[in-house]
C-alpha cells in the first residue's frame, strides 16, 4: 500500500509538471522583444499630457474665444481625478489643454516604467473629460471624443522641477496674452484673423498691453488670475476638530491660481519639495 501511495504521489506530480510546461507555447520567445523602460531612480518625474487637435476640436464645440472657462474647469476636473488616482503626485500644473504631474522623486509606481505611467494617465485623462463633460457643458453635445498624447521627462534636482513648473507658467503668460490681444482685436476691433495676426507680428508684451489699454480700455493686469497664471493643484493636510475636542489630520486637495515662479510659493508649501532633498 505504501508503494502504490507513492506511486501515486510521483503521477500526481509528473502530471502537474507536465502540464505547466504545456502552458508555455512556441510563441512565448516574442516576449523577448519587449524593452526596459523604468525611468532613472531619484528623479523628478512629470508626465505632461496635450491635447491633440485641439483647436479642431475647440471651433467643433465652439469653445469662447481666447478662454471658455467651462472648458478650463473640465480639465482641472480631469487633474483632480488624475490626482485622486496617482497618490504619488504631489502637484499638477495646467493650462489651455495641457497638464503636468508631477511625481515624487522617491515614486515607485508601475516599476517606474515610463509607458505605463503615460498610457495611464492620458487614458485615464481622457475618460474623465468625457465622463464630466455633461457638467461643464450641459447643453452641448460631444460630437466626438477628445484625445490626448503624453511624455514622460525626468528632472534630477530640485531646481530643474522648479524649472519646469516656471517654464509652463511662463508659456502660459505669454499664450494668454498674445491670445487675449488678438482675439479683442478680432472681436472688438474689427479686423480679420490674418489682419490681427499681422498687426501683432514683432510686438512685445508692452506693446500688446498697450494696445489692449490704449485702444480698448483694458487693464490685463486686472485679467483673470486663473487665465494669466493657470491652475495649481497640490494636496495639503489640515487638522479637523471633532466634536469630542480630539482632531484628526486628513489631506485635501487645493486649486490655485498663483505665481509658482517667485519663492513665496515653495516656502508657503515646503512639503512639497523638502522631503526629497537628501535623496
Amino acid at each position: 500500500m505504501k508503494i502504490l501511495k507513492g506511486f501515486n504521489n510521483l503521477l500526481r506530480y509528473r502530471c502537474f509538471t507536465s502540464s505547466a510546461q504545456m502552458a508555455k507555447s512556441k510563441f512565448e520567445y516574442v516576449r523577448g522583444f519587449e524593452t526596459d523602460d523604468k525611468l532613472l531612480r531619484n528623479c523628478w518625474i512629470v508626465v505632461r499630457i496635450d491635447g491633440k487637435g485641439f483647436h479642431k476640436f475647440s471651433d467643433e464645440h465652439n469653445f469662447d474665444k481666447p478662454n471658455d472657462m467651462n472648458a478650463l474647469n473640465l480639465m482641472n476636473k480631469c487633474a483632480r481625478a488624475v490626482m485622486d488616482d496617482f497618490n504619488e503626485v504631489i502637484l499638477s500644473y495646467g493650462q489651455s489643454d495641457e497638464y503636468s504631474f508631477v511625481f515624487r522623486k522617491d515614486s515607485g509606481i508601475y516599476s517606474r516604467r515610463g509607458s505605463k505611467l503615460i498610457t495611464n494617465i492620458s487614458s485615464l485623462f481622457a475618460a474623465a473629460y468625457v465622463f464630466h463633460w455633461s457638467k461643464f457643458f450641459p447643453n452641448k453635445t460631444l460630437k466626438y471624443p477628445p484625445a490626448f498624447d503624453g511624455r514622460a521627462v525626468l528632472y534630477p534636482s530640485e531646481k530643474n522641477i522648479r524649472d519646469y513648473v516656471s517654464w509652463r507658467q511662463a508659456d502660459c503668460h505669454i499664450n494668454n496674452l498674445y491670445n487675449t490681444v488678438f482675439w479683442t482685436l478680432v472681436q472688438k476691433g474689427g479686423l480679420s484673423p490674418n489682419a490681427a495676426q499681422e498687426r501683432l507680428k514683432g510686438t512685445m508684451a508692452g506693446d500688446k498691453n498697450e494696445i489692449l489699454f490704449s485702444q480698448f480700455g483694458i487693464n490685463y493686469n486686472k485679467e483673470n488670475d486663473q487665465l494669466k497664471k493657470g491652475t495649481t493643484i497640490i494636496k495639503v493636510k489640515e487638522t479637523i476638530q471633532m466634536e469630542n475636542e480630539e482632531s484628526k489630520t486628513r489631506t485635501k486637495v487645493v486649486e490655485l491660481s498663483c505665481d509658482i515662479i517667485g519663492d513665496k510659493f515653495w516656502a508657503d508649501y515646503p512639503h512639497l519639495l523638502e522631503p526629497y532633498r537628501d535623496l
